[in-house]
């Protein structure tokens, strides 16, 4: 099937025309439409909600007669990827076609005048400068070739004027100029500068004929067949509409009816047309196809000087290169992909390898001259052996048709003579020959185990191929099933379809009304309430059930009850088994008041776990909603209270449902009564302190603050004191070690000072003065060591104290 849609793609056919040929093809001559070609009538219309619709047309045809299709230029880009086309008699398509055009900015590039679309006529006349033209002004009349048209300022009366002057080169030398004013007028004198210009003109004039693109789809084949053609296409966005209409019976279920408004735009009549409509949006895009591209090539500079003198060339050293190819099929004809082939020279020796493509196809180029010998092998099938192949210098074709057998059996055959083209590049062998076109058009080129025979015949030979083996009709169905085995088929997800029962008939350029729903459905008449909505009365609403199996899609809705309009609103699409809210009305009967009944409380709740303490707070509000009913029959209140992030309600108080921005409460409020919703709300806060942290300071804030109270303190407090012990023992051994640092500075400063005493008179003295303090503070050193460590062994054991402390403690009060 890629394959397939592949071909079809490359049949589409670019043809470009001028001005008149589009006239002429949108508008054929009167008695050879029938003859010739007929008209594809639209049969099944599918509109989408982004703005797309699914075309099908159906139609006869009889022998290579065409068919055509009219579409807009929006249309035509849309239908270029998608379009599917199915001969359904065994036929073929031989090709699409349809009227394409350059952009104007491009035609008029490829004229001698050098003219835009939007031209003034300074611009026109200084775009024919060197042309011959002829200048009257009044009386005088002046002739010669174009020199320039410029703007010059002249003083007139006391004012500044810019006037356009033309200056020309006579046949005499001379250079005369004259003043363009309204009375002037200028003749081409040269005919073919005269046509030129007649050819821009109706190119300028071309931009405002009829949009109209005529798609004309060539057939070939024998007797009558029926054709189809699909496509999409940009349409307007069906609407949908609905009427809800309340019982005047109790026990009775509301009537829904669903109406569809549809806008036929593509300018051809819908008649006898199978209609639906997709309550969905798949992806879809638009692509410039139908509009002619064109690539900047690069600009080449010639050489600067060309070489004129004789030369000579070298002699050949090394012969030519030649180039192999064919196609290895099996005895009925299909091709065999994946098979291998190898080429050997005469020595043996392997000098290229490969296997076939998808259509049994091979090819080896850069052979060198002289004979060869090709093998080709594929699972299942014997060997094929072509020995004595000679290449010389330009293609050759060698085909294989492999035996059904193993691979140890070999068939091996002489290459004959004639496998040599040199002018073609194909075989003229015309035996199963790629190039001869009997693969295509018997339908076994496009692979006899694919889409070209057995089963699949009737649809590879009616799109490409020639008479196909079975011409029994096939239906639209047998044609989807066969390009849907291609494919893997998926849901359509959140599509849902509207089919009509019915074919209708809409005239192009109108619009219709088109029935989609009638059901009964399930509903609650209530008042809805909201605060938002700045009022106190609560709107009139159905509390509305899709107990449908369809899906509603999104549309207004219109109220009647008691046969007359009671409003109107919008709604949302709706799965089955939805519940939705609409609102159509205000409610004058019931008013609605909204009060803070209670200002924040704040409870405090301390626990001490494994060592953290854990500071719970609750804010905690009430909000009191007072309904009063002054009409005569019982009211059903639906209340709407904001949902809060971090807030939740009150134990025992439960919604009757939850929206993403609202709770929603029912209240039933009887006839000249009142009745009040209260709906309590709590909003929790935690904080963590670890009591490794804690101090007194911090112990004092809390109590300042009535975060805890005596309890909590208390509990505290051994944790606290201990921690004191801890940081006391911390400090002196910081203590210690501070003294032991300054010794260690000084007996540096001594031993520095006996280094600069040796020689001196006081170097005795002082060495022993020196030496005396040296030993009294080494004497300091060893007992300050003692200490720090009597002090870390200590500090050791109370900080152990002071952690089985905090992990054993365990608290839990509310304040």
């Amino acid at each position: 099937m890629r394959k397939l849609i592949t071909l079809v793609c490359a049949a589409l056919v670019a043809v470009p025309q001028s001005a008149v040929a589009q006239q002429k093809a949108a508008e054929p001559a009167p008695g050879t439409q029938s003859e010739r070609s007929a008209k594809l009538p639209v049969r099944r219309v599918v509109l989408y909600k982004n703005g797309v619709g699914y075309f099908e047309h159906q139609g006869r045809v009889r022998g290579n007669q065409e068919t055509t299709i009219d579409f807009t230029s929006g249309q035509l880009n849309d239908v270029l990827k998608s379009l599917t086309i199915l001969d359904l008699g065994g036929g073929r398509i031989t090709g699409v076609s349809y009227n394409s055009e350059a952009p104007l900015a491009q035609r008029l590039g490829k004229l001698r005048l050098p003219l835009g679309p939007e031209t003034t006529v300074a611009q026109f006349l200084g775009a024919m400068r060197g042309a011959r033209l002829e200048v009257r002004n009044g009386a005088s009349v002046m002739s010669g070739r174009l020199l320039s048209v410029e703007r010059k300022t002249r003083i007139s009366g006391g004012t500044t004027l810019e006037v356009d002057v033309i200056s020309l080169v006579t046949d005499a030398g001379e250079v005369r100029a004259a003043e363009m004013t309204p009375s002037t007028t200028v003749r081409i004198a040269e005919r073919d500068l005269n046509e030129e210009v007649g050819r821009y003109l109706g190119l300028v004039a071309s931009t405002r004929q009829q949009d109209l693109r005529r798609m004309v789809v060539s057939t070939a084949g024998t007797g009558e067949r029926r054709l189809f053609v699909s496509y999409i296409s940009e349409v307007p966005i069906w609407k949908t509409t609905y009427r809800l209409v309340l019982p005047s019976k109790a026990g009775a279920k509301p009537l829904l009816q669903g109406w569809a408004i549809v806008d036929n735009t593509v300018g051809e009549d819908w008649e006898d047309v199978e209609l639906s409509l997709v309550a969905g949006a798949p992806q879809s895009f638009i692509q410039q196809l139908s509009q002619p591209y064109y690539s900047r090539r690069p600009v080449v500079p010639l050489p600067e000087a060309a070489e004129l003198t004789p030369q000579t060339h070298q002699a050949t050293l090394i012969g030519g290169y030649g180039r192999l190819m064919g196609q290895v099929v099996d005895p009925s004809g299909a091709v065999v992909p994946g098979a291998r082939v190898n080429v050997s020279d005469e020595s043996g020796a392997q000098v290229a390898q490969g296997t076939t493509d998808y259509a049994g196809n091979y090819s080896f180029s850069s052979l060198p001259d002289g004979n060869y010998r090709v093998e080709f092998e594929s699972p299942g099938f014997k060997k094929f052996v072509v020995q004595n192949l000679a290449i010389e210098r330009n293609w050759v074709s060698q085909n294989a048709t492999l035996e059904v057998g193993t691979v140890s059996d070999t068939v091996t055959v002489m290459a004959e003579s004639n496998a040599v083209n040199t002018n073609s590049a194909l075989s003229n062998r015309t035996s199963r020959n790629v190039g001869s076109g009997r693969g295509l058009g018997s339908g076994s080129g496009l692979g006899g185990r694919g889409v070209g025979s057995g089963e699949g015949a009737g649809v590879a030979g009616g799109m490409l191929g020639g008479p196909a083996a079975s011409p029994s009709p096939l239906s639209t169905g047998a044609a989807r099933a066969a390009m849907l085995a291609a494919a893997q088929g998926q849901e359509l997800g959140d599509l849902f379809e509207y089919k009509m029962k019915e074919r209708v008939a809409i005239r192009k350029n109108q619009s219709a009304l088109v029935p989609i729903l009638q059901t009964e459905i399930t509903a609650e008449k209530v008042s809805l309430w909201n605060a938002t909505s700045g009022s106190s009365r609560p709107r009139r609403a159905l509390w509305l059930t899709n107990s449908s199996a369809l899906t509603l899609d999104g549309g207004s809705f219109s109220v009647l009850e008691d046969e007359t309009f009671a409003g109107e609103g919008l709604m949302e699409p709706m799965k089955p088994a939805e519940k939705r809210l609409l609102s159509y009305a205000a409610d004058l009967g019931v008013i609605v008041d909204a009060k803070q009944e209670s200002e924040r409380q704040r409870v405090t709740r301390v626990r001490i776990v494994r060592g953290v303490m854990i500071h719970s707070r609750e804010e905690r509000e009430s909000k009191a909603y007072v309904v009063r009913n002054e009409d005569t029959v019982p009211r059903t209140v639906v209340i709407e209270h904001p949902v809060r992030g971090g807030w939740k309600l009150g134990e025992g108080l439960t919604p009757v449902e939850t929206s993403a921005g609202f709770h929603r409460f029912r209240l039933t409020v009887e006839p000249k009564k009142t009745a009040t919703l209260t709906v309590p709300e709590s909003h929790p806060l935690e904080t963590r302190h670890q009591l490794t942290n804690l101090d007194e300071d911090q112990i004092k804030l809390f109590l300042s603050q009535r975060s805890i109270n005596a309890q909590v303190e208390a509990a505290l407090r051994p944790v606290v004191e201990q921690k004191g012990r801890v940081s006391a023992l911390e400090a002196q051994v910081t203590e210690r070690e501070e003294e032991r640092d300054r010794i260690f500075d000084d007996q540096q400063r001594l031993r520095e000072n006996l280094k600069s005493l040796k020689g001196s008179a006081e170097e005795k003295a002082l060495t022993q003065r020196y030496t005396k303090q040296l030993d009294e503070q080494e004497n300091r050193l060893d007992a300050l060591r003692a200490e720090i460590t009597d002090l870390e062994k200590r500090k050791q054991q109370a900080q152990a104290e002071l952690d089985k402390m905090i992990q054993e403690l365990t608290l839990d009060v509310n304040l």
